[in-house]
C-alpha cells in the first residue's frame, strides 16, 4: 500500500476528503518526526511506539576489497508493535 491508497482508505472509513485526510497524516508524520528528532518516545497504546535508538561505532568491512574500516556511531528510528496490533496479525 503506497501512501495514495492509504488516505484513500482512511477517506472511506472515515467519512472525509481525501484532501484533510492527507493533511493529517502529513501532520502525523511531521510530528512523529520531530519528536524522534528531540529524542522523545512516542506511545500510541495499541498500535505501538516510535523511538529513536542508538547505534554504535563498529568495525565493519568494505564488501569490495575486504578491508577494515570503522563504521560512525548514528540514530536510527524504531518502532515496536503494540501487543494488541501483534495479536490482530495472528
Amino acid at each position: 500500500m503506497n501512501k495514495n491508497e492509504l488516505v484513500a482508505a482512511m477517506a472511506e472509513k472515515t467519512s472525509l476528503k481525501k484532501t484533510d485526510v492527507e493533511k493529517v497524516l502529513k501532520a502525523f508524520t511531521e510530528v512523529v518526526g520531530e519528536e524522534l528528532k528531540k529524542g522523545e518516545k512516542i506511545q500510541l497504546v495499541g498500535f505501538g511506539t516510535f523511538e529513536v535508538v542508538e547505534r554504535a561505532e563498529r568495525e565493519g568491512r568494505n564488501p569490495k576489497t575486504g578491508e577494515t574500516m570503522t563504521i560512525a556511531a548514528s540514530k536510527a528510528p524504531k518502532f515496536k508493535p503494540g501487543k494488541a496490533l501483534k495479536d490482530s496479525l495472528n
